[in-house]
């Protein structure tokens, strides 16, 4: 049964200077368990409405974390490129990713690799990094037969949510991700660095706090400790921000990880995640922040020619399971240097 959203209600402009004009009004519909929707009904002209809206959909994106545009009609690689940069300027260049995506002459990014059977836990895009992309964007060109939204999950909901004692230790302690790289298991080195040059790698690990240390058979293992809660840059608001849950080897379905654990040994892991001072996580801990997540999730299935906008700091997302083809294309703007 499709639920319907509730009437839409015009989001008012944020004051500016009386010098500028006022800033077009666009209608946000709102239903539980949804994400904030718009309705575009732009006709063919999706570059034109998003250039004339950019102001008006970047203070929904800030009022409400996140949301979906839809009726844009997005239809090809180049048009989702200028609507992305349209609204996001220019667009980052992806470093230290989890797992391959194909990039784009455009700038533009492929959805991550990652088997269409399983989900993709909630996080925030690069929130192991330092320098992290403060506005995801998404489109649709191909929608699958079944499943594959992209859930989204607001940050300081969350944080509220968790217990307060495991909030405090990760605020005090911070937590770890370790990282094992090599040709045969999640992505290469110069997937995450964009070289393989080993003095590259080892000047961008210096200049960007993460520990490193090459294997003999050429691989490489990193450790970084990041912060995981960090404060909104506009609302202040306190956002749980982090991958502790998603890249921890629990996530990992049981054989999955089981056979990695017989080829790779416990420390050979292609990603896991650590307490702050190097204690592991245990499973209990990792289903305890999916089941918030779980209880936190908005989603709305994909329609070919959808947009959806996510403040990356502010709003968590993932991907479920799907059947079919599936075609997102990615985009990351505003980064953010935020401290270790």
């Amino acid at each position: 049964m499709t639920v319907q959203h509730q009437a839409a209600r015009p989001v008012p402009p944020m004051p500016g200077p009386m010098s500028q004009p006022p800033m077009p009004q666009l209608p946000v519909q709102t239903a539980p368990g949804r994400p904030p929707l718009i309705l575009a009904n732009c006709g063919p002209d999706a570059e034109g409405w998003t250039a004339y809206h950019r102001g008006a959909l970047r203070d929904v994106v800030t009022r409400f974390g996140a949301v979906l545009v839809r009726g844009l009609g997005l239809r090809s690689h180049e048009q989702v490129a200028n609507v992305f940069r349209l609204i996001g300027g220019d667009l980052m260049v992806e470093r230290e990713a989890f797992a391959a995506r194909e990039r784009y002459p455009s700038g533009i990014y492929s959805s991550s690799t990652w088997p269409a059977n399983q989900p993709m836990c909630m996080h925030h895009e690069l929130s192991y990094a330092l320098d992290v992309p403060r506005l995801m964007m998404f489109a649709c060109l191909t929608a699958p037969s079944a499943g594959g939204a992209t859930g989204i999950s607001d940050a300081a909901s969350v944080l509220n949510a968790l217990p307060p004692a495991l909030v405090e230790r990760f605020e005090r302690e911070g937590w770890v991700l370790a990282r094992n790289y090599n040709d045969e298991i999640g992505a290469s080195v110069a997937d995450a660095f964009g070289t393989d040059d080993p003095r590259a790698v080892e000047a961008y690990c210096r200049a960007n706090k993460i520990d490193f240390q090459w294997q003999p058979d050429g691989g490489l293992r990193t450790w970084q400790r990041r912060r995981a809660v960090t404060i909104h840059p506009i609302t202040g608001q306190r956002c749980w921000f982090n991958q502790i849950a998603f890249l921890n080897e629990w996530t990992m379905e049981p054989e999955v990880r089981e056979f990695l654990v017989d080829c790779y040994g416990p420390q050979g892991l292609p990603f896991t995640t650590l307490f702050g001072n190097g204690e592991p996580i245990g499973q209990q801990i990792v289903d305890l922040i999916a089941d918030v997540y779980v209880r936190h999730t908005h989603r709305e299935p994909w329609q070919p020619g959808d947009l959806l906008l996510v403040d990356n700091i502010r709003t968590a997302h993932s991907r479920e399971p799907f059947d079919g083809q599936r075609e997102i294309l990615v985009g990351m703007a505003d980064p953010m240097r935020v401290s270790a």
